[in-house]
């Protein structure tokens, strides 16, 4: 699948490091806000600002405009929750209070079921009032999450106080005073969790006298497994809060919800000199053999108990998109640290390590291109690369106990008609075939120059030694029309 691309490409790093947005690593954002059918339709949210959460929303109350975002679009058959493997996109979700038995029944069984699969494969899920509901088993059209039970109260338009149980993790993120008590949160028909299923925990008892409400819990928090994400909701409204401590309240119930997300998974383990495939599609239901999507990483391992030499990890995707590659020892390989990575421009990237040390190495796969993402009126509509949401697909090897000189081989273009290299104990063997005038030349990865040609640009073939290890890139250039090659020399 590799692309033909202009020099300049070849030469410049990736800035996809840099450029890259403040969400943790493997995720596309960190929050989505859910306001839609039913729900108040808030555009602000302090708490995420003050925590520099990157985040989205959703605002509007139109069915068929929400579902195209929250279930699947032409361009989107995940939704905006979701890549195309089911894993969570967003680390959390924020589902807004109003009508949740509305918003319910507008997303349909397939869009409630995509806040599930959210749940289920790791996102973390919080709510105010109607977004605590609709996480319980009380109604049909209800996530179904939490496995408890909420009763109403009728208190609306008022204020509650809550008191701080001394073990209550909320604690583990802001003193509130040193007094364990949050006064005067806005509460309007909320209710309290009337039913406690092993697990729930409770982080906060509301204080409100002469009200059903009083001493009943308040905020709480369950995680079913260690592969689902955490819930944590609350009954009234500390989401609109500026500052002080109902904004830290709104702060906690955030980061207790996001330290409870799932770890990452792996794809499975690499076998030495299998190519592994990734091209299969959300409605395939394959995840493990999947397309990536944005910002989205995808992990391998590869068992080498014994060590190994000259071992080459080799991705090979679309050069349209920039796929990163990572290398680790003993965990997982993201790019804030790898032991190895490359993260030159497009999708074909090789690591070679001379000598692994004994042990299992992590394989990190990074899709850096995304979408671009602009906020409207109502929610953020995106353009650009909108491929990359329905996933790109690659292929990854790795090879150990090489010997000689490993190469990839083969790329045909217009009037460049043939670049071959191939390999010899020694010696890389160029082979070129134009029907133009060109030039040819061999790079590092860093884009240094390491060989050209003093012969007749007539001449076919051509003979290179490689003094050192590593990969590099022979570069054909005829005009506008650019054949690269990459290969890794090992000893």
């Amino acid at each position: 699948m590799k692309k033909y691309i202009l020099f300049s490409m070849i030469l410049s790093l990736s800035t996809s490091l840099f450029l890259r947005a403040e969400a943790t690593e493997g995720f596309y954002k960190d929050l989505f806000m859910d306001g839609g059918v039913g729900l108040n339709g808030m555009k602000t949210l302090p708490a995420a600002d003050y925590l520099n959460y990157t985040w989205e929303f959703i605002a509007m109350n139109s069915v068929n405009p929400q579902n195209l975002i929250m279930v699947e679009n032409d361009n989107d058959d995940n939704g905006v929750l979701l890549y195309p493997d089911g894993e969570p996109r967003f680390q959390l979700i924020f589902t807004n209070g109003g009508m949740s038995d509305e918003h319910g029944e507008s997303l349909g069984q397939e869009g409630r079921e995509r806040v599930r699969t959210f749940y289920y494969r790791g996102g973390s899920y919080t709510g105010a009032c109607g977004g605590a509901y609709i996480s319980t088993l009380d109604k049909d059209c209800y996530y179904k999450i939490w496995p408890g039970s909420m009763t109403q109260v009728g208190v609306a338009y008022s204020d509650v106080g809550g008191d701080i149980p001394a073990n209550s993790p909320l604690l583990n993120y802001y003193d509130f005073g040193g007094d364990n008590y949050i006064s005067t949160i806005v509460h309007h028909y909320g209710g309290y969790a009337s039913t406690l299923p092993p697990g729930t925990e409770i982080l906060l008892i509301h204080d409100k006298p002469g009200t059903g409400l009083d001493n009943q819990p308040n905020c709480w928090a369950y995680k079913d497994n260690d592969t689902t994400g955490r819930i944590v909701v609350i009954s009234p409204h500390p989401e609109n809060e500026f500052s002080g401590e109902k904004r830290d309240l709104a702060a906690a119930i955030f980061q207790y919800a996001i330290d409870g997300r799932a770890p990452p998974s792996t794809k499975g383990p690499l076998a030495n000199g299998e190519i592994r495939i990734m091209n299969k599609s959300t409605n395939d239901n394959d995840p493990i053999n999947t397309k990536i999507g944005d910002r989205q990483y995808h992990h391998f391992t590869i068992d080498l108990t014994g060590g190994a030499t000259n071992l080459v990890v080799t991705l090979d995707g679309d050069d349209a998109f920039d796929l990163n590659l990572y290398l680790k020892k003993d965990t997982f390989a993201f790019a804030s640290v790898a032991d190895y990575a490359d993260t030159t421009a497009g999708a074909d990237k090789t690591i070679p390590v001379d000598t692994a040390a004994p042990g299992t190495w992590f394989v990190g796969v990074e899709c850096a291109t995304t979408v671009v993402a602009e906020e409207g009126p109502w929610y953020y509509e995106y353009s650009g690369q909108l491929e990359v949401l329905n996933g790109v697909e690659y292929t990854i090897k790795a090879d150990w106990n090489l010997t000689g000189i490993y190469s990839n081989n083969g790329l045909n273009s217009g009037a460049l008609v043939r670049l071959v290299v191939n390999v010899g104990r020694e010696n890389i063997f160029i082979y070129v075939r134009s029907l133009q005038p060109y030039k040819i030349k061999i790079y590092d990865v860093k884009g240094r120059l390491c060989w050209e040609p003093k012969t007749s640009q007539t001449v076919e073939k051509y003979i290179w030694q490689p003094k050192s290890t590593g990969m590099y890139i022979v570069c054909l250039e005829s005009g506008k029309d650019v054949l690269t090659k990459r290969f890794t020399v090992v000893k």
